[in-house]
């Protein structure tokens, strides 16, 4: 469409923009590309956990002292290109946008100090590069072992 565009080539790719990301998004949102990146966990694991591989919302638990992830959904492997397993003992900072790090770490050390759930936007990073904006939400989860950030993202849609 740019290059239709002619002379107004870079507004049209700035207007489009966000539709082309979204759309992005979308399709790493499908079913294949969730398949692609992890099937569910066998359904002998406890029905939280199955229901949780099943949502079509990215989800990942961050460990808090180290800053990885602890585990992580289907749809967060669709989301940042990375198979699901593949996601698990990185560093969930490495799939934020780095503009996006110092607000995404106050956000988790809030939490955890606090242990009020957070929303706020911030812009994630796939394996490729290729960012996407997202509304996530994280919440505290606390063992006798380690604290978790449980955080949800889903892409904003244009």
């Amino acid at each position: 469409a740019a290059e239709l565009g002619g002379e107004r080539g870079k507004d049209v790719t700035t207007i489009l923009g966000p539709l082309a990301r979204g759309f992005g998004a979308a399709l790493r949102g499908t079913h294949a590309a969730r398949r692609a990146s992890g099937e569910p966990r066998p359904s002998s694991r406890r029905a939280v956990a199955a229901a949780i591989d099943r949502v079509a919302d990215a989800f990942f638990a961050v460990d808090v002292d180290t800053g990885r992830i602890a585990d992580a959904n289907p749809a967060a492997g669709a989301l940042l290109g990375v198979a699901r397993d593949g996601l698990l003992e990185r560093e969930a900072e490495g799939f934020v946008a780095p503009a996006c790090r110092g607000a995404w770490s106050t956000h988790l050390d809030a939490m955890s100090e606090g242990a009020e759930p957070r929303r706020f936007r911030t812009e994630l990073q796939d394996a490729g590069g290729s960012r996407v904006e997202v509304e996530a939400s994280v919440t505290r989860f606390a063992t006798r072992k380690r604290t978790l950030a449980l955080v949800v993202a889903r892409p904003v849609a244009g």
